[in-house]
């Protein structure tokens, strides 16, 4: 009876293990398809009320890549080039852009590589080549680096936490940040060794330090997906001048209301 229960636990455990090996492979074939949702959509009927023009971005690995650009006059004001996050098409900011119709702002904001009918497939490496492609494009356009804001909205602050380092840009907006793609991960797979498996990792806090440009840092208490307190470490370990808009209610997609207009407007003010 006994060498029985030894026979079946032996096999339980054997099962178990192999079924854990098996997930680890899963994920770590599989993890881009968790991380990069292209084809969600979060939002409806949102309809422009902000010019733009669709124009296309090109890369150095051969991409051409979807980008709205709204022009108000290039020399005289700065422009705000815009990363979005993980999931959803340009469409899914509609809400977000038509605030920047009253700012005195030019904007651009891009589509990543595999999203919104781009070419290729997102990876960290090529996101970096995707915003740096786009700083280049304002460039030539004739924005100088030092007129250039760069916010980065959720995984988008991966990007422009990265790209923002040693660079004398005007300043820096980061919508729920995060310290790192694998202290993300772990929330949601404590038992995974994410740091070993993740291919993307997104080091917010070991860059964040190199950015000199003036910071604003946006993050609700009620976020369930990037928690809060990610984005106060960043705050805290940010250079100064720094600013933070910090809300009790918000979720992971902020509410672009009145507060939080009023908050982007305070720090582009004081760009200038």
């Amino acid at each position: 009876m006994l060498k029985r229960f030894r026979n079946s636990l032996l096999l339980f455990l054997q099962l178990t293990i192999l079924v854990y090996l098996f997930l680890l492979v899963f994920l770590y074939f599989y993890q881009r398809n968790l991380m990069y949702h292209p084809d969600e959509n979060n939002y409806f009927d949102d309809k422009l009320s902000v010019y733009i023009e669709k124009v296309k971005i090109p890369t150095q690995d051969g991409l051409n890549l979807l980008g709205w650009f709204h022009e108000k006059e290039i020399k005289k004001n700065k422009t705000i080039l815009f990363f979005h996050g993980n999931a959803g098409s340009l469409e899914n900011r509609i809400h977000k852009l038509n605030h920047f119709r009253d700012m005195s702002v030019n904007f651009l904001i891009i589509a990543w590589r595999g999203f919104s009918g781009n070419e290729g497939k997102p990876s960290e490496t090529g996101l970096y080549e995707d915003g740096e492609s786009a700083i280049k494009w304002l460039i030539k356009k004739g924005v100088d680096e030092k007129n250039i804001i760069i916010y980065g909205e959720s995984l988008g602050t991966g990007i422009a936490t990265h790209l923002s380092q040693n660079r004398n840009f005007a300043g820096v907006i980061l919508e729920t940040p995060f310290t790192s793609m694998i202290d993300a991960a772990k929330k949601f797979y404590p038992y995974i060794p994410v740091g070993f498996l993740l291919k993307d990792k997104f080091e917010n806090k070991d860059k964040i330090k190199n950015v000199r440009s003036p910071i604003l840092i946006m993050h609700g208490e009620k976020d369930q997906i990037v928690p809060f307190e990610m984005g106060k470490k960043i705050f805290e370990m940010a250079n100064e001048p720094k600013y933070s808009y910090f809300t009790k209610y918000d979720n992971h997609m902020m509410e672009y209301d009145e507060n939080l207009v009023k908050a982007l407007n305070s720090f582009l003010i004081n760009l200038n």
